[in-house]
């Protein structure tokens, strides 16, 4: 894994994506972020918060969209943050923007990947 920030996720790039992300065995939830990005880091505590309690279901990574733009074409990511959860290798889920983690969990069971 390339990293690990400050709130508990890890940061993933274009060169490992394929083994973190694609290749898992749980449903992974990806933020696309940018250290520029205010409501990302609004959304950083919420996601870490999601990381712990929910780490036998669930995975979450942060991709830097400036860093990465590989990743983040093919993804067609045009906004940050962008949270997008991957199952088998595949998208099957994705929202723009920060939200409350009551919403986001909400949002997730909602979508079955909790």
């Amino acid at each position: 894994m390339s990293g690990v920030r400050a709130e508990g996720l890890a940061e993933v790039t274009d060169a490992d994506f394929g083994f973190e992300v694609l290749s898992g065995e749980r449903p992974v939830l990806v933020q696309f972020t940018a250290e520029w990005c205010g409501p990302c880091r609004q959304l950083a505590p919420v996601l870490g918060d999601i990381a712990r309690e929910e780490a036998e279901r669930l995975k979450v990574v942060r991709i830097d969209v400036d860093r990465n733009p590989e990743t983040t074409v093919a993804y067609g990511v045009l906004s940050t943050p962008t949270l997008m959860v991957f199952r088998d290798g595949e998208p099957v889920w994705q929202v723009v923007g920060a939200r409350a983690k009551r919403k986001l969990l909400g949002e997730l069971e909602g979508a079955g990947v909790l």
